[in-house]
């Protein structure tokens, strides 16, 4: 037969393995966009993990039930490093700069190449998407989520 020790510790490490796969669901939840009541904004990209190259989506959802407002015209939208350098702001044309506003359940989309603002290639790593506005009262709603880009 086996020993009660060896059934003691695959017992100990059989549970021990699902709480922690547990933790790691939940620390991984993708589930970005979440409607509340008052103000909220939300930034949705598709997936977490991306390949060197590949174009990630943005999504800049107004999550919540009244209009929020942006002092940019990129949307408060940026992509910094790991240690909160810059590497891309969005650049947006003339006749996008009119609109300044997202209204509730209004959403705007977009792409980033993994160019940064000075025309070099974004490295493997993790990074942050940010967005900033405002309600209006004036408190400021910040969203952000991270992405990994991988070789």
């Amino acid at each position: 037969m086996f020993a009660k020790s060896l059934i003691v510790f695959v017992g100990v490490g059989l549970v021990s393995g699902l709480v922690f796969g547990i933790y790691l669901i939940d620390a991984k939840n993708t589930s970005q966009l979440v409607y509340v009541e008052g103000s909220s904004l939300s930034v949705v990209t598709e997936k977490s993990d991306f390949k060197k190259g590949e174009e990630i989506k943005i999504r800049l959802v107004n999550s919540g039930t009244v209009p929020l407002t942006f002092s940019d015209s990129g949307y408060g939208l940026r992509i910094t490093g790991l240690y909160g350098i810059l590497m891309y702001s969005p650049w947006i044309s003339e006749e996008e700069k009119k609109i300044f506003a997202l209204d509730p359940n209004q959403e705007i989309e977009f792409a980033w190449d993994q160019i940064k603002n000075d025309g070099s290639t974004a490295l493997e790593g993790l990074y942050k998407i940010s967005a900033k506005g405002f309600d209006e009262q004036g408190n400021s709603v910040e969203k952000s989520t991270t992405v990994t880009i991988w070789k």
